[in-house]
């Protein structure tokens, strides 16, 4: 594989402040990912004046959606694709751009919900990508039965892994692209390493390139 991309995520906007840290502390992002929609308490979520100074910079756009606390039924994955499907169209997000949901490692989770989310994502502008811990929680179960029961889980979402976490660090001090994946096929294309940084409120991550082209730029 070519050589990754570091970049960050954060639940705070971007802004020149936020940036400054970030390249002082750590180096230059070639990729932020951000929230979608405010969660109230958990995240802001994007603006337009915020998109226009990220893309400015010439930092891609991971878009993340979170407004759901757990991931179980078919129709609930259903549902929250759908607003994530509305929130990307109404940023004007790109065709082809995958769309990330936020599935925490303490969420409960299920393989109806992993189909919902893909399936409504299908038939959409859009990819289903899926932020997830593949060692802690039950999303490795969900994630192998989904695709057990639906192909179009394995062949088209795109998975964000928070394991292992080494820990934040500079981009020049970066680990070697190894993400642990779920026990059956996968496309691990991103892999959140380190969480909570102290120094700046932004976590550390590594991205193949095989998921550029599905980034906003």
């Amino acid at each position: 594989m070519a050589n990754p991309v570091w970049g960050v995520d954060s639940a705070a906007p971007v802004n020149q402040q936020l940036l400054d840290c970030v390249k002082r502390e750590f180096g230059a992002p070639k990729v932020w990912g951000r929230y979608i929609k405010t969660v109230p308490g958990a995240a802001d979520g994007l603006t337009a004046q915020e998109v226009s100074f990220i893309r400015r910079n010439g930092i891609k756009i991971l878009p993340i959606y979170s407004d759901f606390r757990q991931a179980t039924g078919y129709r609930e994955g259903q549902t929250a694709a759908r607003n994530a499907i509305y929130h990307a169209g109404r940023l004007g997000i790109p065709r082809n751009v995958a769309v990330f949901a936020n599935v925490e490692r303490f969420f409960e989770v299920d393989a109806a919900w992993i189909r919902g989310w893909v399936n409504t994502f299908y038939t959409s502008d859009y990819k289903p990508g899926i932020y997830h811990d593949p060692i802690e929680g039950g999303f490795s179960t969900a994630y192998c039965a989904a695709q057990a029961e639906d192909e179009k889980v394995r062949a088209h979402t795109i998975l964000w892994s928070a394991e292992p976490e080494p820990g934040v660090s500079k981009a020049s001090e970066a680990p070697a692209f190894k993400p642990q994946s779920p026990p059956c096929e996968a496309h691990v294309w991103a892999w959140q390493y380190g969480r909570d940084a102290d120094t700046c409120p932004i976590d550390t991550n590594l991205f193949s390139p095989l998921l550029l082209s599905h980034l906003w730029t």
